[in-house]
């Protein structure tokens, strides 16, 4: 069974500050799944079943850039 849990906000700027201490507190592998997984839900949303190339994982792009 799924835990399910809500935060509680007096106002806007304690949501937003709780949102920023939660997402610090993750790891960027924890982070690119939380994002990969509202991808995958819009998807199913906006498409229909979510079955597209494009919509199965995240487009690794890597820039390497040298400083002189």
């Amino acid at each position: 069974m799924k835990k399910i849990w809500v935060h509680r906000a007096k106002s806007f700027e304690e949501a937003a500050a709780f949102d920023r201490r939660y997402y610090a507190a993750m790891t960027p592998e924890e982070r690119l799944d939380a994002v990969q997984r509202l991808r995958e839900a819009h998807y199913k949303i906006r498409k229909g079943n979510g079955q597209d190339a494009g919509a199965i994982r995240l487009r690794r792009h890597v820039t390497v850039i040298k400083r002189q």
